[in-house]
């Protein structure tokens, strides 16, 4: 990437941020910077398995749901949700095989593209790669365990309930409101796809959840009102 590209000085400020590229000094950050593409995709792109067979990405803004749907009945399971910073496909760059999900944008999203032998040169070159892609990784995998441990424990409430816990941002209260990151404005629909629920179901645990005071939802944006009730109904949820 060329240097006065405008993609550049944001593109050096997000890996600087992300946990695969922590403790890189800028100068390799700028080296490594050379080898990726810069690209913009619309909403509701599509990305394929083959595409992540050949190239790594980075997300620079915007977010991207990996899914997987079944075949028969055309249902979709978000098994994670990405955004700045974060690199996918982790598992075909460490596998070289081809990653049967579906990656989509949720909204336009810039992204730098390496090819993903590159991305494996740099691994075995540097070790401080090595070092930080362990941690990244052992991140995603204890994501996947509690997904997988809630769906099988806790009903549609105790997930959606733990889902919002998850991405309050306790930092940034506004007035009496905690904001909720990646998930705010989601729809109903998609809220039930990552927590193995129908919208129906969902839908109603909303309404239980805002009688209740503890969120808020104006304009499709969701926030939580009572932090102290949320983690209340969260205390017996692993």
């Amino acid at each position: 990437m060329r240097k006065d590209s405008p993609y550049y000085q944001p593109s050096i400020e997000t890996l600087q941020c992300a946990s695969l590229f922590n403790g890189v000094d800028e100068r390799m950050i700028e080296e490594i910077l050379g080898y990726f593409t810069p690209m913009t995709l619309p909403k509701k792109t599509s990305i394929h398995p083959w595409q992540t067979q050949i190239s790594l990405f980075v997300i620079i803004k915007g977010r991207v749901k990996v899914s997987t749907i079944n075949p028969t009945n055309g249902r979709e399971y978000i098994v994670s949700l990405l955004d700045k910073g974060d690199v996918f496909d982790i598992i075909s760059l460490l596998d070289a095989k081809k990653h049967e999900v579906n990656i989509e944008t949720i909204e336009e999203v810039q992204l730098l593209k390496m090819p993903i032998q590159t991305a494996r040169d740099w691994l075995e070159k540097n070790p401080q790669f090595n070092k930080n892609i362990l941690p990244y990784i052992g991140e995603r995998m204890r994501y996947l365990e509690s997904s997988s441990s809630n769906l099988a424990l806790y009903d549609t409430m105790d997930r959606l309930v733990k889902l919002i816990l998850d991405n309050v941002d306790v930092h940034s209260k506004m007035k009496n409101e905690f904001p909720v990151k990646l998930i705010n404005d989601l729809s109903h629909e998609s809220l039930a796809q990552m927590i193995g629920s129908v919208r129906k179901i969902v839908n109603l645990n909303i309404q239980e959840l805002k009688k209740e005071g503890i969120i808020s939802s104006l304009r499709g944006k969701l926030s939580v009102n009572n932090l102290e009730k949320l983690l209340d109904k969260c205390k017996d949820i692993v």
